[in-house]
Formats: structure tokens, sequence, C-alpha cells
């Protein structure tokens, strides 16, 4: 793998499209609530409320990287507004699709997992906003953890919070938010053996596709080693 391969983030798209829109509606919404009588005033609210809504949804996907992925031949980089983290492709243990079991089924989830051989090359390097920001991305998955552990007959704590302080096997401690992280990775390894997660809307493909990029460049990569 000779060049950078970088992949654009879907939640990136439509951005000015949508704060172009919303800024439309926002002066046909002012116009309305000028010039329409008082009984469909309520409708012009409405739609200034819709509008302003428009345009910060736009606003925010504005504000986040051009690219969510840098696949390079040293390493593999996740690109977030609040920070980034890398991960050498000899620390990445396994990527695919994780898997829901319930029952005698097994559902895949709309994300790509990956599972690290150590924690301590991330939690060295990566910004306690950005761990901040992937503990509550993760809570929705979480919760779906705790009921799949429910229905096989053990459940975990109700708590969503995670222990602030983290002791990593060659003896370092981290606390606070990074160590939180290192905790809820523990967690969700025990519930869908995978460390660390990448969603649908970060994508700019589908997420077997995405997979068997990673898992061609990790192979490229590892060749040179």
């Amino acid at each position: 793998m000779s060049d950078i391969i970088r992949i654009r983030a879907g939640v990136k798209r439509n951005g000015f499209t949508l704060c172009l829109a919303g800024m439309v509606a926002l002066f046909l919404s002012a116009m309305w609530l000028v010039w329409m009588p008082e009984i469909l005033k309520l409708a012009g609210i409405f739609l200034t409320s819709a509008s302003l809504v428009t345009i910060l949804i736009g606003w925010l996907k504005i504000r986040e990287p051009a690219y969510s992925f840098e696949l390079t031949p040293d390493k593999f980089t996740y690109l977030h507004r609040f920070g980034s983290y890398s991960l050498d492709w000899n620390n990445i243990q396994r990527v695919d699709i994780p898997r829901l079991h319930t029952g005698l089924s097994h559902e895949p989830l709309e994300l790509v997992g990956i599972r690290l051989k150590h924690y301590a090359p991330l939690l060295d390097n990566i910004s306690p906003r950005l761990a901040s920001n992937i503990l509550m991305q993760q809570r929705p998955l979480l919760l779906q953890a705790q009921r799949q552990q429910c229905v096989g007959g053990g459940c975990y704590s109700d708590s969503l919070i995670e222990d602030d302080s983290f002791k990593s096997p060659e003896g370092k401690v981290y606390r606070g938010m990074i160590a939180m992280l290192a905790h809820r990775m523990q967690r969700m390894r025990e519930a869908f053996g995978y460390d660390l997660y990448l969603y649908a809307s970060e994508l700019d493909r589908e997420e077997r596709e995405f997979v068997e990029l990673l898992k061609s460049c990790q192979q490229k990569a590892l060749e040179h080693y």
C-alpha cells in the first residue's frame, strides 16, 4: 500500500446544502410571520423552528473533518472533530462486523468492530474529549449488550458509568476519561468481541466492503514488517 487512502465521512455530505436550504426557509418563515394573518402565525413559528434545526444540522455536518479515516502503510487513523487516534496495523488483532446473538439467531450490526492486541498504544494517545465522545456514542450499543446478557441469564449492572481508574497489564495506571474508555472496551469485548466500533455514518461504503478494505491494507502492511 504505497499511497494514503482517505475515507470521506458519509455524515459530512450535504452540509452546505442543508445550511442554504435552512437559511432560505428561515427567510420565508420571517416573511410569513410578517405578512400572514394572526391565525396562521403558528405555522410560521413551526417553519422557523424547522429552519433553525436544518441550519444546525448542516453546520454540524460542515464542522466534521473532511475525512473520517486515513489508511497508510503504517497505521489506521480515525479522525473526528473532537480529536483522533491511530492504530498500528500490527496492533489490530481482528476486524469484522459484530453480531447480536438473540436466541439461536446471529444478527449483524451496522458497525465495523476492531479488536486490539494491546490497549496501551491507544490509551496513551487518545484525547479525553474524544474518549468521552466514544463513551457517549456507545451508550445505545452498551444497552443492547445489557439486554443480551439478561436474555442469556445474567445481566450487567444498570450503571452506564465506568470506573475512572484502570491499570494496564504493563502496570501503568490511567485515570479519568481514558480509564473509563479502557473499562468500556473491556465490557464491549465481552459482549460483542471487539474493543472499538466504527459506525455506518462514518463510512463511504457498505460495512462488509470496509472490513475487506481494512483487512487488505493490514495484510499488505504486515508483509513489510
